[in-house]
């Protein structure tokens, strides 16, 4: 007997459906509905074209409505809402919308693939114009359109999901200026933070807003553009805003039919996918099932879940109920800028929720062998059950590879495994590849020493927890390395020499081991156990994964909501290009793990002779910070640094004896006296350009931590004062004075080719273009970042300067303000 299957709704769960039913059953009457224009499209793909990525939209297109029906015989009725659907009479009620009309149509079978709508809280101007949300392809016409016709240069987007994400990145990719805000402490919830945090710090490398633990609490019109309001107290102004707050399962019309919805609001089904309702059935987003690894009612808004759920299904409406649904473990992936990240099965703080005993491990390794060029770094951490090993969740996060391990912890999951399986699972090798011991092999191997009691790990964020009373943190690299970035407290014995000096460290306190990547640490707890010390704790990750998870995590860039829009940078300070000489040394360290960058810089240095510089090459995300540190530490001078996906480059001069003092070339008009601690700085000249190297010193020395006080005297004034400064009473001669100086910064001349105001034009034009900070923003960055800018009171007296006319966060002092900071100075500047 001829069956008829109405399904309702398309993509990836109803088309899938759809399509098998015709495969295994060509007899049958198959009807799909779609209240929109689209049936099957690829929406995954949607970020990617409006980035720009992907060039043609009928690319994104899968299947026409045409073309779906011709090739499956299939009766697709676009624009058709289905309002209402009667179970016991197994008939449903359909709204054209090109001609308005209902009717109705009887079902032997009726499938459900309505999918998740966008969540859209209450937010006070939350429908203004330029808000736009992403869920389909009318959705992705009207913001490519935006960007295209409007051409604007600020963004925000509010969510920091997979589609949060991916839409930064494609906006990001366009040219705008992007800023992230996430209501969360993390971006990809899914993830545990310390992985997170990895990808925090890539928003910094990126000059990606971000604003974390943030939620708007308004938008207002600004112009062209909004302003958002943020609970914190901050606004942030943009030309438009992608809200990608989450979805949620569309399950209005299931509710409306009497099915049993679970408390995550979607339709529940059986194992065979069957609503509460018999001839009734579900895939797709709107669908809630029990979590494979908890048995709790769980969600998956993902592709790759519906398109199985429908061949399933299509397979029990044909055979009957034989084939049996095991539930989704969440295995996603996402591009994030020039980074990857993945998750599968559950993280430590969904496990910890739902109350299963679990414990972890952090891996950092290699995409390929580390002696094959271009291995760039991941960081792969594991969650496993402590009894009995069964493997509970994975996550990576790197730049190449990330793909293929995530799939392989996804696959022993899947499979029920264990820590064991990992240990044996097979994987193709070859130098370009992997590695002969892969990085999810290792975590197999980390598991099982954890098991066994071989060695117990440390969080990133117990490890910070550690106080001087109980604990002893003790730092197992080498001294060179302690010598970079120590950790204040800790002492300094390299594993290689522990065994000489056992009786140096405390058997009463918790030792807390640290290397910079996790194995020299191990081997250290393996000689102080097998020595007698009980209580010590490896750090997981090592100072990598550390440094990563307790830095700021925040990126608070701001932009302007114009088509003019630069970024204001919090600490003003601009990364240097790297300087490429005829005459080099270049030195490959990519594939190198910490220490191997550092130690291989030290091992080639020594090759090139005073003055002579190096380039030197790494994939090891550390020794971005690690090679301006090591500079600092030896004298050399680096040149510059950059980095490029996984790759950073650094340029060092090597020093030259007979000038230690690197100061000694100041360009002229700038002198310098070496006295003491802190910095301070004379500003007497209110040109432009000399103006502008104060604040750059300024900024730059208060962004490494330093005091900084600025002392402005004389002329120096004029570059402290209001751009809207209030009346004040003068006399004849103040007034004079006055008309002769410059108003405020923003009309301070060059000190060369000034041109009558042209040159100051130029100028300005010229740091704009190279997104350079105006001296306005220096100023008020040096505000933000507690530098200390004194007025001379001597100095207003003579220049007729009134205490109302200075910027806000100004000090009046005298010379002994001045010399009471010097005294407590290395660093003196008269400009």
């Amino acid at each position: 007997m001829q069956k008829k299957y109405v399904i309702i709704g398309g993509v990836a769960g109803g088309a899938t459906t759809a399509a098998r039913l015709r495969r295994i059953d060509e007899n049958a009457e198959i009807i799909m509905l779609e209240k929109g224009e689209h049936i099957s499209y690829a929406n995954c793909g949607l970020p990617y074209y409006i980035g720009g990525v992907i060039k043609d939209r009928d690319n994104l297109l899968v299947q026409t409505p045409e073309s779906f029906g011709g090739r499956f015989n299939i009766d697709v009725r676009i624009f058709s809402e289905v309002t209402d659907i009667d179970a016991d009479s197994q008939a449903i009620t359909i709204r054209d919308h090109k001609t308005g009309k209902e009717y109705t149509e009887n079902y032997d079978k009726l499938v459900l693939s309505p999918g998740a709508q966008p969540v859209k809280p209450p937010i006070q101007g939350i429908d203004s114009k330029n808000i736009f949300t992403l869920r389909n392809v009318d959705d992705t016409d009207r913001i490519k359109a935006f960007v295209d016709d409007e051409k604007p240069k600020s963004a925000v987007v509010v969510g920091a999901g997979f589609i949060g994400l991916e839409m930064a990145e494609n906006l990001h990719q366009r040219g705008i200026n992007v800023t992230v805000v996430e209501a969360a402490p993390q971006v990809m919830n899914m993830m545990d933070p310390e992985m997170a945090a990895i990808l925090h710090q890539h928003f910094k490398e990126q000059e990606v807003g971000l604003y974390l633990q943030d939620a708007v609490k308004a938008f207002r019109p600004n112009g062209d553009g909004l302003s958002l309001m943020l609970s914190s107290g901050e606004i942030l102004n943009a030309d438009f805003v992608v809200l990608s707050i989450g979805v949620k399962p569309d399950s209005h019309l299931a509710q409306k039919a009497g099915l049993e919805l679970g408390n995550r609001g979607g339709i529940v089904v059986d194992e065979f996918l069957q609503t509460s309702k018999e001839n009734i059935y579900a895939v797709g987003d709107a669908i809630e099932f029990p979590h494979p690894l908890t048995g709790e009612s769980s969600l998956a808004f993902l592709a790759g879940p519906a398109n199985k759920q429908g061949r399933i299904l299509a397979d029990n409406l044909v055979y009957g109920h034989k084939r049996k649904y095991q539930g989704s473990i969440g295995t996603a992936i996402a591009k994030v800028f020039e980074m990857t990240a993945a998750t599968t099965g559950l993280s430590d703080k969904a496990l910890a929720q739902a109350g299963v005993p679990h414990q972890s491990t952090i891996v950092n390794g290699g995409s390929h062998a580390g002696y094959y060029p271009g291995s760039t770094n991941m960081v792969l951490k594991i969650t496993f059950n402590p009894e009995d090993g069964k493997l509970l969740g994975g996550q990576v996060v790197g730049y190449d590879g990330v793909d293929k391990r995530v799939d392989m912890l996804a696959a022993i999951i899947k499979a029920n495994g264990d820590i064991y399986d990992l240990q044996e699972i097979e994987h193709a090798y070859a130098p370009p590849f992997s590695s002969a011991k892969d990085p999810v092999n290792q975590a197999g191997y980390n598991a099982e020493n954890i098991i066994k009691g071989l060695f117990r790990p440390l969080s990133p964020y117990k490890f910070h927890e550690w106080n001087h009373s109980d604990s002893c943190l003790l730092d197992v690299r080498t001294p060179d390395e302690h010598s970079l970035n120590a950790i204040e407290g800790s002492i300094n014995i390299e594993v290689d020499k522990l065994r000489e000096h056992l009786d140096e460290i405390p058997r009463d306190k918790n030792l807390y081991i640290f290397c910079g990547v996790g194995l020299r640490g191990y081997v250290a707890t393996r000689i102080l156990k097998q020595h007698g010390f009980e209580k010590v704790y490896n750090l997981s990750g090592g100072l990598k994964v550390y440094q990563t998870a307790i830095a700021e995590q925040n990126n608070p860039l701001k932009f302007n909501s114009s088509k003019d829009a630069v970024p204001v940078k919090e600490d003003g300070v601009m990364e240097s290009i790297p300087y490429i000489s005829t005459k080099m040394l270049e030195v490959d360290a990519c594939g190198l793990q910490c220490p191997g960058p550092v130690l291989k810089l030290k091992e080639e240095i020594a090759k090139i002779g005073p003055g002579d510089e190096m380039q030197i090459k790494a994939s090891d995300p550390g020794f971005y910070n690690d090679v301006a540190s090591w500079c600092n530490v030896t004298g050399h001078t680096l040149v510059g640094r950059s980095k490029k996906g996984a790759e950073i480059t650094a340029v060092i001069r090597k020093k030259n004896e007979e000038a230690k003092n690197a100061l000694s070339k100041m360009p002229e008009g700038i002198q310098t006296i070496d006295k003491g601690d802190n910095k301070t700085i004379i500003v007497f000249s209110d040109d432009l350009d000399r103006a502008l190297a104060s604040f750059v010193i300024a900024n730059g020395a208060a962004s490494m931590g330093k005091k900084v006080t600025m002392f402005f005297t004389f002329w120096g004034l004029n570059v402290i004062k209001k751009q809207n400064k209030p009346r004040t009473k003068k006399g004849v001669m103040d007034k004079m004075f006055g008309l002769m100086m410059p108003g405020h910064a923003g009309k301070l001349p060059l000190s060369n080719m000034n041109m009558g105001g042209i040159g100051r034009t130029m100028m300005k034009q010229r740091m704009k273009s190279k997104n350079v900070d105006a001296l306005e923003v220096m100023i008020d960055n040096a505000n933000r970042s507690e530098v200390q800018m004194i007025a001379c009171q001597m100095s207003m007296d003579v220049m007729g300067v009134q205490g109302e006319e200075l910027i806000d966060g100004v000090k009046i002092g005298g010379v002994a303000n001045y010399l009471e900071e010097a005294e407590a100075s290395n660093l003196n500047l008269f400009i």
